[in-house]
């Protein structure tokens, strides 16, 4: 295998890696009322709360919150599945740096620029919002994880430009 179609595969691995990721985090947006009435469940019996007594009571509140915006306000909700949607629209853009990523690179950054944007935004956020810091740690967890497969991409697709790669490069068709 060539040293460009090795780099050109690597790039779609890690690729498909952040999409599934992505699209993971954002399609569990949509069932929230009940994965937090699963989750609660499953701490409880697992006796979760004996070693960590702050996760469990968060979990609760949070599971009460939703259990009342569902039963008085669903609409409220209906922000958590634009926040689904978005997850799975930005997951569609990644479809650029894989067919062609020397030309689309800027998708990759866009990326990585939206990463490190979570950080402050959870710092800002989470205390206006009463979550506690530790959740927010959480929270900024996804950009400081998700920024690594984008860099590892980001250097491999700088690494392909040097090649001299052809810019447009066919996307197998099984």
């Amino acid at each position: 295998m060539s040293d460009r179609a090795a780099l050109l595969k690597g790039i779609r691995v890690w690729l498909v890696f952040f999409v599934v990721c992505l699209v993971l985090s954002g399609a569990t947006a949509f069932p929230l009322v009940h994965e937090l009435r699963w989750t609660e469940s499953a701490l409880r019996a697992l006796s979760v709360q004996d070693h960590l007594p702050g996760l469990v009571e968060w979990i609760s509140r949070v599971r009460e919150g939703l259990d009342t915006a569902d039963a008085e306000y669903p609409f409220v909700l209906y922000g958590t599945d634009w926040l689904a949607f978005a997850h799975l629209v930005i997951a569609l853009a990644f479809y650029g740096p894989y067919r062609d990523p020397v030309r689309n690179i800027w998708v990759i950054e866009f990326g990585m620029i939206a990463c490190a944007g979570i950080i402050p935004l959870a710092l800002v956020c989470g205390p206006l919002r009463g979550i506690p810091f530790w959740w927010s740690l959480i929270d900024m967890s996804f950009g400081v994880f998700g920024v690594v497969p984008l860099y590892v991409v980001r250097k491999k697709i700088k690494r392909l430009e040097a090649l001299g790669a052809p810019r447009a490069v066919p996307v197998p068709v099984a």
